[in-house]
């Protein structure tokens, strides 16, 4: 099989010519466009490291390959812009796109047409040929997208950009980045430095699976921030790549961490630790006027690092216990004229919905922020199911599918389980990925434009290092970029495990720990 027929995901149209194109080091990178420069220069360097050439960058279209932006980057009204992109390899190479965004798809898919040696992070004498080639491309779903949980277990800066960066090559570009939680408080807060000092460590980490008994414990500290140095940082090498980060700031639950930093957050006056033990915590924020300006003060700092349109404020798994038991809650939800603690938390929501309108963002959150009535323009990513989703969708409001079933790669994926890392449990295969169906039949066809996408979930309790965190990722993030990706009736299994088998050789070369079935 060719490189052409080893494309992941498949693009829309593809259309065989005669010839082929070699690069070499008089190969010259020419763009135009308004923001076509940085996406000439990021394939420049890809190239750069792997061949030697350092190949010019130059303003017009005299270049062997060519960068060409026809038009300016405009968002639609959930804040995407149009992906599609035509390459055409002959003795040139060209990659027309409206916006740069199409750009860095189509660069995407021209590595993929080069030898699996183009992968490599050193330089390789090898010839450097692509078959002459026409595609052009689009994707189906506008988010397409993978989360890390950083709380429970920390990835470098490094790491972060290598997992960023085998996203794009799957042209995929939402990154959902957890970074706070109960088990540790991720991003430095310059107005309260408490949540890192304090917050980002715990005393010990769980041994095993949680559902172990006697548990046991390493009872090493365990602790790692970004700074907002290294935030910004993260986010250059995301804008490079056309990757949109969204970073979630979790709230009014799991916050453990940052109530253990400033105990006048929390609902009882208990000096809490952060938390060493995964599930949930039954401590959440109080809702004092000063608790929402805190959490506002907070979101200000994260909306300066991330200038992205969505921020993801959580919601979910929020226990009520405290709230229900505490008088100065009960008195504030009778001033409030709120009647029940699931109308409370929606109050909350719509605290910080409001705050990031202002801004010109928007709020997205887990299933349960529909639970007491959300906030006019929240989005909502549905992963109890897809009730959640369908429900939010009939309201009107924009839908991200991510179902445990089909999309948490945290699961196992393939039996059997005993010769499989530990995980946390559950069953997700290529195949059940491949498989899924982001619009659910029971939508109606009018409603179907408020899913504006899917993405996998990587939740790392216990997944405590990159090896371990790709193994669980690929195949299966390649799968979900194929199904986002590609329209409904052109999804083939058979030919995705074809064209997957070409794909793992670019895997050996980037040293991608991949599951080696099936």
């Amino acid at each position: 099989m060719n490189m052409i027929q080893g494309l992941i995901p498949k693009p829309s149209r593809i259309t065989t010519l005669k010839g082929k194109f070699t690069l070499d080091n008089n190969a010259i990178i020419s763009w135009v466009g308004d923001e076509a420069e940085s996406t000439a220069s990021l394939l420049a360097e890809y190239l750069r490291t792997v061949t030697g050439f350092t190949l010019p960058v130059e303003a017009g279209l005299n270049g062997t390959i060519q960068l060409q932006q026809t038009g300016e980057t405009v968002y639609d009204e959930a804040g995407f812009c149009n992906e599609a992109y035509e390459l055409e390899v002959d003795r040139q190479v060209h990659i027309k796109a409206e916006t740069a965004a199409g750009l860095a798809r189509g660069i995407q898919t021209l590595r993929q047409l080069f030898p699996a040696g183009i992968f490599s992070e050193t330089v390789q004498n090898l010839d450097w040929s692509i078959p002459a080639v026409r595609i052009e491309d689009a994707p189906r779903l506008r988010w397409r997208g993978l989360h890390l949980d950083v709380c429970r277990h920390f990835f470098s800066v490094k790491e972060v950009c290598r997992f960023i960066d085998l996203m794009a090559l799957h042209r995929l570009n939402m990154f959902h980045f957890h970074i706070t939680e109960d088990q540790g408080w991720r991003i430095e807060i310059k107005k309260y430095p408490k949540l890192t000092e304090i917050g980002s460590i715990r005393k010990a980490t769980l041994i095993g699976h949680m559902g172990d008994r006697p548990r046991k414990y390493d009872n090493t500290p365990y602790g790692g921030f970004y700074t907002q140095d290294q935030i910004r940082e993260i986010m250059a090498f995301a804008a490079a790549r056309h990757i949109s980060v969204v970073p979630e700031i979790d709230m009014p639950g799991h916050m453990a961490a940052a109530i253990t930093a400033y105990p006048g957050l929390g609902n009882t006056g208990a000096q809490l630790e952060t938390r060493t033990i995964w599930g949930i915590s039954s401590s959440v924020l109080n809702i004092e006027d000063s608790t929402v300006d805190f959490m506002k003060d907070v979101l200000d700092e994260v909306m300066d690092l991330f200038p992205g349109r969505f921020l993801h404020i959580g919601g979910d798994e929020a226990p009520k216990q405290e709230w229900s038991e505490s008088q100065r809650t009960q008195e504030r939800m009778a001033e409030l004229d709120l009647k029940s603690e699931d109308e409370l938390q929606s109050w909350f929501i719509k605290q910080m919905d409001n705050h990031i309108s202002l801004r010109g963002r928007r709020l997205i959150g887990w299933s349960e922020i529909l639970e007491g009535g959300i906030a006019p323009g929240a989005a909502v990513m549905s992963w109890l199911g897809e009730d959640g989703g369908i429900e939010a969708a009939n309201q009107g409001h924009d839908v991200v599918m991510a179902p445990g079933h089909s999309t948490y790669f945290d699961h196992c994926q393939a039996e059997p389980f005993e010769d499989e890392p530990l995980s946390i449990g559950g069953m997700t295969t290529l195949g059940h990925t491949y498989g899924y169906e982001p619009i659910p039949k029971e939508l109606p066809a009018d409603k179907h434009k408020h899913v504006i996408g899917a993405q996998g979930q990587l939740w790392t309790e216990y997944i405590p290092d990159m090896k371990h965190l790709e193994y669980m990722t690929y195949p299966r993030a390649c799968a979900l970029a194929e199904v986002l990706w590609v329209e409904k009736d052109q999804k083939e299994y058979p030919d995705f495990l074809e064209r997957l088998a070409v794909h793992r050789k670019r895997f050996k070369v980037m040293d991608v720990n991949a599951h080696p079935r099936p």
